[in-house]
């Protein structure tokens, strides 16, 4: 293994310092979506505020990303990525005041997650484009797949601890480990050495959006990526919002049963793209991403019909299988399809595709209320499906 490029890219300093402030961005993430979710379902009894928190984070990608894409090539992107982390810190050290306080409110927690959502919509056109930068086209596949495997293991502890936090120290200890936690993530930027090229003064931004939306228009395999992204993030991904609303209303599970069953979907993910850093080769990525997402939306209907604990989490653990296969391939194929001065761009079209998923979020929020969490859970996965069905003539060249 020793000319292989998993061990190439452990000689790549700047990559793993990347790698962990997106470790430790995720784990955050994901303990304050557990907490706060469980916080406003026990506070409202309202599935679709649940929802409304997740489609916060999200709703920045859709209205800001295709501009922060373009803005990204004219600024270090290390002095983004630092102030972004600030941003981050600042932001859950003040729910932690106002929870000591008593007077933390549900509008808090909105305001908090769309600003956090800001914060999440730089990280494909800021630090994944300073992973690519820093290990190179050739390696930008394996990169990706551990930095999602990342992600994924974020996901199979950062649930788990969001739940036991909340039952024993309540919410503020949450939001404490959240400032700890991305303290380390602020040291890890401070210490990457590598100087990202970057164009300031390159034309107008609005000028360059135009012309990586030109490219888009032109590229079969870069239509086919970003149609198939709208799918998942429209009528896949929003689910996750809807486990604490399941686990406890038709599992009957307590704050740290709902933890460890969000937990199953990141172990699945974990292990996905282990498999794929060890056994993926490029002529398998677009099969291994669109795959992913077809398995993704079966386990979402097969998750919200059961009523066992058990199977409800043995189909998180394949919603995380699947969800690894897109995931890493998503960002890979649109950085590997675009020129290498326009992949900021390019990657904040893509930001503004998972930025769709708002739409997904309100929609599903809006029908649990109406015919249950789990029955509309389980409608908008047959809905993505027949979505996949009618766009193959779109995404088969991928």
């Amino acid at each position: 293994m020793g000319n292989s490029p998993f061990r190439r890219m452990i000689d790549a300093p700047d990559f793993w310092r990347l790698w962990f402030v997106g470790l430790i961005v995720a784990t955050v993430r994901w303990v304050e979506t557990v907490a706060v979710g469980i916080v406003v379902y026990q506070r409202t009894d309202s599935a679709f505020l649940v929802s409304m928190m997740t489609m916060l984070r999200l709703l920045p990608m859709g209205l800001f990303g295709v501009f922060l894409g373009a803005l990204a090539e004219r600024f270090d992107r290390r002095l983004t990525l630092i102030i972004v982390v600030l941003l981050m810190i600042c932001t859950s050290a003040i729910l932690a005041v106002l929870d000591q306080a008593g007077q933390l409110e549900i509008w808090h927690l909105a305001v908090a997650s769309f600003i956090n959502g800001c914060g999440w919509c730089t990280d494909n056109p800021v630090r994944r484009v300073m992973i690519g930068e820093v290990v190179g086209r050739e390696r930008m596949g394996t990169a990706m797949s551990l930095d999602v495997g990342a992600n994924n293991a974020s996901r199979m502890v950062g649930p788990a601890v969001g739940g036991f936090l909340l039952a024993s120290t309540g919410i503020q200890g949450a939001f404490i480990l959240s400032v700890l936690m991305y303290c380390t993530a602020l040291w890890a930027v401070l210490t990457v050495h590598s100087r990202m090229p970057h164009a300031a003064g390159s034309g107008a931004v609005l000028a360059q959006i135009a012309e990586g939306l030109a490219l888009v228009r032109t590229d079969r395999r870069l239509i086919g990526v970003l149609i198939v992204t709208v799918i998942y993030n429209i009528f896949a991904w929003p689910f996750t919002s809807m486990i604490p609303v399941i686990g406890r209303d038709r599992l009957y599970l307590g704050p740290e049963g709902v933890g460890l069953l969000a937990t199953m979907d990141g172990i699945g993910a974990f292990v996905g793209a282990f498999l794929v850093v060890l056994w993926l080769t490029p002529r398998w990525y677009g099969k291994a991403y669109l795959g992913g997402v077809i398995c993704y939306l079966i386990m979402v209907v097969i998750f919200a019909l059961v009523q066992s604990p058990a199977l409800a989490g043995a189909a998180l653990l394949m919603t995380g299988l699947g969800g690894a296969g897109f995931a890493t391939m998503q960002a890979t194929l649109v950085y590997l399809a675009s020129p290498p001065e326009m992949r900021s761009r390019i990657l904040g079209v893509l930001t503004v595709c998972i930025g769709t998923g708002p739409i997904g979020f309100v929609w599903l929020g809006w029908l649990a209320d109406r015919i249950g969490s789990h029955n509309a859970t389980a409608v908008t996965g047959v809905l993505g499906l027949l979505a996949m069905a009618a766009t193959w003539r779109w995404w088969k060249d991928i």
